[in-house]
């Protein structure tokens, strides 16, 4: 079980503060747009624009900014013309970080994200060197406290799910990519609200980390989620709780 779900979790608990959310908007603003101009502007017909704009929607942008988000991605609007990349390399301790950008700037977002995987013990790698390490899967979880484990496992086998997994404090429910969505509802027709729910890239194996090594790979990620133009970071870590948080306590207190 990866730590990966473990950091989005604890992700998700911290309070947006208005100097974040004006990052939050600028990423959201970027998926709608590049989910428009790779699928159209309908989202009943477009899967990955209908989960943009309800990501958005989910952190109060106004209609009228997503909108002109489509807009732009359909070409209706004129406006920056953005690049899609995912880079890879590796952090502390030879975790596999793959990094889903988007850019108007490809030289300008390598030259920086080579300094922050340098800052932090880790190094920028060529395409196609981790990326086999991870498979594209939809997660979601949930406290373990609000249901048992056998109610839960018959509720999301039959939504079309994959696997149920023990994270100590919750669950992880691992599913197809396309059926996310369908998953999300039954769960939510019984009243149980996931914590997170994504379709995200699972990796095949972890690497554990302690000590020196996982206080530099939380700072690694914290950057590169910092960053204008990551929308997404992916990573193989196995990293104890108390030590993420720790390692996000310590980071916000500088």
């Amino acid at each position: 079980m990866s730590g990966h779900s473990k950091w989005a979790t604890i992700k998700h608990k911290k309070a947006a503060t208005d100097a974040k959310r004006g990052r939050v908007f600028s990423r959201l603003i970027k998926d709608v747009t590049i989910a428009a101009k790779m699928g159209g502007g309908d989202a009943d017909a477009n899967p990955r624009l209908r989960a943009a704009i309800a990501a958005a929607k989910a952190e109060n942008m106004p209609n009228e900014n997503i909108d002109r988000a489509i807009a732009r991605g359909t070409g209706q609007m004129a406006g920056m013309t953005f690049e899609q990349i995912v880079f890879e390399g590796y952090g502390p301790g030879g975790v596999a970080v793959l990094v889903d950008v988007t850019t108007d700037n490809r030289v300008r977002t390598v030259n920086e994200l080579r300094h922050l995987f340098s800052k932090w013990g880790g190094n920028l790698g060529e395409s196609g060197c981790v990326g086999w390490m991870f498979h594209k899967k939809g997660q979601l979880t949930l406290p373990k406290e609000k249901v048992d484990e056998e109610t839960l496992m018959g509720l999301v086998l039959d939504a079309g799910a994959e696997d149920l997994r023990d994270d100590g404090t919750t669950w992880e429910i691992v599913t197809p990519p396309e059926n996310l969505e369908a998953v999300k509802s039954a769960l939510l027709a019984r009243k149980l609200e996931p914590a997170t729910a994504e379709v995200t890239m699972l990796p095949q194996n972890t690497v554990h980390l302690e000590g020196g090594s996982a206080q530099h790979m939380v700072r690694l990620l914290d950057a590169l989620e910092e960053h204008e133009d990551v929308q997404h970071v992916y990573a193989n870590f196995d990293i104890a709780e108390k030590e993420i948080e720790a390692a996000i306590a310590a980071s916000g207190s500088e």
